[in-house]
């Protein structure tokens, strides 16, 4: 018997040994080797999450450019304020951001000029400020780089340039409207026109002046001349309300 438990207590101590190995770094059991498998890919897949959500979170902070508005004089009377294609006749005076002067419109007895609101004639900053404006306003724009020369700059402009602008209006006119131009517009000859129409009339004037296209700026302009012009709101411009109402086209 006591031949039995000195066998015994050997396989015992053996077993031991085997078991420290394991925690000592010999081999591990395939069900530990799976464990530690998991643990690792998921801190990865945490790490990941982690990544994704800072970057879309610093995404979302940067806030969309706006140009800053302010009214300086505004008429008694506004019989009718500007919309996109309008013809506008204004002077201006540009500013950098220390209010040094770098243009004026009326340097040298000069003239008013005439600029075509919504189609990038001139600068972003000056298609979304001079909106809803009525003839005799005066308004000062702070137009943010982006909105204006943007990284690149042009002429005396430095690249990264906030602006300032200060826009008198004399004058708005409709853009050129006839039944010639209608007829270009109405592809499929039924007398009335539909949103791509109006969509392909607008991305060839854009082509026509060079201006890069744009699909959010270009569905915001068919909107809006939709809102204006199609007068029973059955999603067409038929030849009359084309015609006689004239706002935006």
């Amino acid at each position: 018997r006591a031949q039995r438990w000195k066998v015994a207590a050997a396989t015992s101590a053996a077993l031991s040994a085997g078991g420290r190995q394991h925690k000592k770094g010999g081999i591990l059991p395939q069900r530990t080797l799976w464990y530690t498998m998991l643990t690792k890919c998921l801190n990865v897949y945490r790490a990941l999450i982690f990544t994704f959500v800072l970057g879309y979170t610093s995404c979302a902070l940067i806030p969309e450019p706006e140009v800053k508005i302010d009214v300086l004089q505004k008429p008694f009377l506004c019989h009718r304020k500007t919309n996109l294609g309008d013809r506008l006749l204004i002077h201006y005076a540009g500013f950098f951001e220390n209010g040094t002067m770098f243009h004026s419109s009326r340097e040298n007895n000069g003239e008013a000029v005439w600029f075509t609101l919504g189609i990038k004639e001139s600068l972003i900053g000056w298609d979304r400020g001079l909106r809803d404006m009525c003839a005799g306003e005066k308004r000062k724009l702070i137009i943010p780089p982006a909105l204006a020369y943007g990284k690149e700059g042009r002429g005396k402009i430095p690249p990264e340039s906030t602006l300032t602008f200060e826009i008198e209006l004399f004058e708005i006119k409709h853009g050129p409207r006839s039944h010639d131009s209608f007829q270009e517009m109405d592809l499929d000859d039924d007398w009335k026109l539909s949103r791509q129409e109006v969509k392909e009339y607008l991305r060839r004037e854009f082509d026509k002046y060079g201006v890069a296209q744009n699909d959010t700026q270009q569905e915001s302009m068919v909107n809006d001349i939709f809102s204006n012009e199609d007068e029973n709101e059955d999603g067409y411009i038929s030849a009359r309300e084309f015609t006689y109402k004239h706002d935006e086209l």
